[in-house]
Order: structure tokens, then sequence, then C-alpha cells
């Protein structure tokens, strides 16, 4: 029994975690990244706002499930060569092609990129389902 516990878990975790949803592309993180960097005002027309700051508000709110995974998530969402569309505008050291790490999140600022903001633009008018948050405080946005 032990393991087909483990094998229903470790699936539920993949498919709800792991996998991309096919209709937006993104994950719970990437979802939760944001959504968050919304919130805050974070428009691709505003100043850069500090990611360690970014990440605390995630976390805080949304994403309960350490910093490394969410700065991950928004460093990648920040690098011209990981995705099609940066989704993150990024100011500082996110890495390289190399191979090369970002810096750490109290050295690079970061805001939403222009094409994000197209993305959440009607965010407020009903066009995805919300949910509360892990601890039923907030409402994040689900698809």
């Amino acid at each position: 029994e032990l393991e087909t516990s483990f094998m229903e878990y470790a699936m539920s975790v993949i498919v709800s975690r792991a996998l991309p949803e096919s209709r937006d592309g993104l994950k719970p993180v990437h979802r939760r990244v944001l959504y968050g960097a919304y919130t805050s005002g974070l428009t691709h027309d505003k100043p850069y706002r500090k990611s360690a700051q970014i990440v605390g508000h995630v976390m805080g709110k949304y994403h309960p499930h350490g910093d490394s995974a969410i700065y991950e998530t928004m460093v990648r969402m920040a690098q011209p060569f990981s995705l099609r569309y940066m989704l993150i505008d990024g100011h500082g050291n996110f890495g390289s092609i190399d191979g090369d790490s970002a810096a750490a999140m109290r050295y690079t600022e970061a805001r939403l990129s222009k094409i994000s903001a197209e993305m959440l633009r009607n965010i407020d008018k009903d066009t995805v389902d919300f949910v509360d948050n892990y601890d039923a405080s907030e409402q994040e946005p689900v698809v």
C-alpha cells in the first residue's frame, strides 16, 4: 500500500505543479510570480523593485514553498534565452546562456515585462477563476 500511496502522491504533484498548464503554458509558481508582481503594481512602466521584495511578497501571499524556487522561476522568466518571450523585465545579473548563475536576489531588480502586463490586463474582469491561497487569506488566479 505504501508504494501505491507514494505513486498517487507523486503523480498528483507532477500533474498539479511540475507540468505547465496547456492553456497558458505556466506552472503555478510562474502564475504566482506574475500575479504577485501585478498586485504589487510592478508594471513595465513603473520603476524596478528589488527581486527580494517580489519574492517575499509572493512567498508570503501565494507560494509558501521557499524563496529559492520563487527566485529561480523569476530569473528564468527574465532570461531572453530561456523563454520565447521574457515575462519579467530584469535589471542586473540574471545569468548567462553559458551557465553563469544569476546574482543573489538582493542584488537584482525586476518588474513585469510589457507582454506580461498585456497578459494580465483584464484579469480583474472575470477572465479567469480565482481560488483561495494556501491559508485562505487571499485569492489567486487559477486556470
